[in-house]
């Protein structure tokens, strides 16, 4: 069968919302690759300037511009791969043209390679898999939960067996019984807030979106799940996607919003297959579209897929990527809420957070604040990482005990090993050691240790492990995936990256001590979004907790 033509694939997405990211995957999966000839071709479709779309392109890791483009391997050799076999599985597959890409969100399933459209996962070329079935779900504590109270149950990931199992219910009691106030009202007396790191009340966000003069209004789904150290996204849109879509409906009813994105990362090319057989089935059973269960709700669904780039999991980076633009963080205000997507109002939410959702609406607001341990409403998602026994998601209420997480539910270390330190909000939050281990998992606890929990990924370090060489990877990372927008974040993150690799072997303890902490307090109050602000935090808790591994590192260099 002869390949459509650049024109037919242009025309084929011309007319659908945010068409630039399809059209540019679709010529990318024809060829493996953009050409210029490619490139060319939606600049003129689209009346992007060829600079800007130039640009565009290339700003992302993974949309490849020569042979053998995607289909050649790509490696993980993220923070917890790297310490796992992922620079020697690099090494080893480099005949074929392999190249590294950060952290892809397998942390519990190590190494993670994608070649063309499929990931493999083994620690050397001659053990690469392809899993038949994603990875299971603990519960190992008994505790009541929220989002993953149902993703066991088998057939979960069908509209059959979601329905079997609960699901629609609640989109069902919202349109039936409730008004759209009625539902705004419930998720804000329980508590529900921002699961992807931000932490703003849900309830708020979509109150003030429903206020908002102008439409369309939309509702956007956060699945650019790039922190690293986190994985728990994936886990709910791979075994509970209608979880998430019934939930951004539910939001659809409370905001008055027709039109819906879910944006995910480009690293889960086989989650993007189950999303949109989702949202075709449900759309099939009167669940999305028009007229939504003889309602008058209409809601329309769109998967987008990323191309590699930690900035979009930004709100602001993420409605620029959606609008074809670069993807820059934008400035604030105004705010999504009231110039989101084409400068209409849009609710940007988290995947956790949406799952939640109808469970809420279902059980109800004092239902969900119960869930959480003392005065702390609802449960979190974390994904635990790196030198532990039993890696993987765990719900776990608001207030559970970090000990507890480590050392009974994961197993605790490796056998021999201490644990020595482990990061909070996957990188993030930088470090915690020595007593703040003993740390319950809610901001108002790890807060005043000078750090945040975030989306909820947690790497562990045992003793093994050099904490200087880890803080260099992280930093690395930053500096890497800062997009260049403004100076503190583009030079302060490289300029912390050389005085961990060497690159500062003449400066004396005081003298490095003083140009990092200024370098990291001149970004932390300048930069123009969280990643320069957040990637501070990991030589502050560096210097705070391993001074004398600081110390010896200046000395050996």
């Amino acid at each position: 069968m002869a390949k459509a033509t650049n024109k037919e694939i242009i025309e084929r997405w011309m007319n659908e919302p945010a068409p630039l990211l399809p059209i540019l995957h679709a010529l990318h999966n024809r060829d493996a690759y953009l050409s210029e000839e490619s490139i060319t071709a939606v600049s003129e479709a689209l009346k992007i300037p060829i600079a800007e779309l130039w640009g565009t392109v290339t700003f992302y890791h993974h949309f490849s511009r020569e042979a053998p483009g995607k289909t050649a391997p790509r490696v993980c050799t993220g923070n917890i791969c790297c310490l796992n076999g992922g620079n020697e599985l690099l090494d080893s597959l480099k005949s074929e043209g392999a190249s590294p890409m950060p952290c892809s969100g397998r942390c519990d399933d190590m190494v993670p390679v994608i070649i063309d459209d499929k990931v493999l996962v083994g620690t050397s070329k001659d053990t690469l898999e392809h899993r038949a079935t994603p990875m299971p779900v603990p519960n190992p504590g008994g505790f009541e939960e929220c989002v993953f109270a149902s993703i066991r149950e088998p057939g979960r990931a069908t509209l059959e067996g979601y329905q079997r199992t609960g699901g629609y219910a609640a989109l069902k009691k919202a349109v039936s019984t409730m008004t759209p106030e009625a539902v705004i009202e419930e998720i804000s007396r329980s508590k529900l807030a921002g699961r992807g790191g931000a932490g703003f009340p849900t309830g708020m966000k979509w109150k003030a979106v429903a206020d908002a003069p102008g439409n369309p209004k939309c509702i956007v789904c956060n699945a650019d799940e790039g922190e690293p150290g986190c994985f728990k996204d994936r886990a709910i849109m791979d075994h509970d996607p209608f979880a998430m879509i019934e939930g951004m409906t539910l939001a659809a009813f409370a905001t008055g919003a027709p039109l819906g994105f879910v944006y995910l990362r480009y690293e889960y090319p086989e989650t993007e297959a189950i999303l949109e057989n989702a949202i075709e089935d449900a759309r099939a059973s009167g669940l999305l579209g028009e007229n939504i269960l003889g309602s008058g709700l209409t809601f329309n669904l769109y998967v987008r897929r990323g191309a590699g780039a930690y900035i979009c999991g930004e709100e602001g980076s993420l409605l620029n990527s959606l609008e074809g633009k670069h993807p820059f963080p934008r400035n604030k205000p105004p705010f999504p809420v009231t110039h989101g997507f084409n400068d209409k109002p849009t609710a940007v939410n988290n995947v956790e957070t949406l799952a939640s959702v109808p469970h809420i609406i279902e059980h109800g607001a004092e239902w969900y604040r119960g869930l959480g341990l003392g005065d702390h409403p609802g449960t979190k998602l974390i994904s635990l990482s790196g030198d532990i026994q039993r890696p993987g998601n765990y719900e776990v209420p608001f207030g559970f005990s970090l000990q507890t997480l480590l050392n009974e539910w994961a197993g605790g270390p490796k056998e021999g090993r201490t644990i020595q330190a482990v990061t909070m909000a996957g990188l993030s939050g930088g470090f915690l050691a020595g007593d703040d281990l003993d740390v319950t998992l809610d901001d108002a606890c790890i807060k005043p240790r000078g750090s945040f929990l975030g989306a909820g990924g947690i790497m562990v370090f045992d003793d093994s492990r050099d904490m200087v060489e880890i803080a260099h990877g992280a930093m690395e990372f930053f500096a890497h995936e800062s997009c260049g927008k403004c100076f503190p974040c583009r030079i302060g993150t490289q300029r912390i990256t050389e005085r961990l690799d060497g690159s500062a072997s003449t400066l004396e303890l005081n003298e490095w001590l003083t140009e990092v902490q200024d370098i990291g307090s001149t970004m932390k109050a300048t930069s123009a979004c969280g990643l320069g602000m957040a990637a501070p935090n990991v030589t502050d808790s560096l210097m705070k907790y391993f001074p004398e591994q600081v110390e010896t590192y200046l000395t050996d260099q």
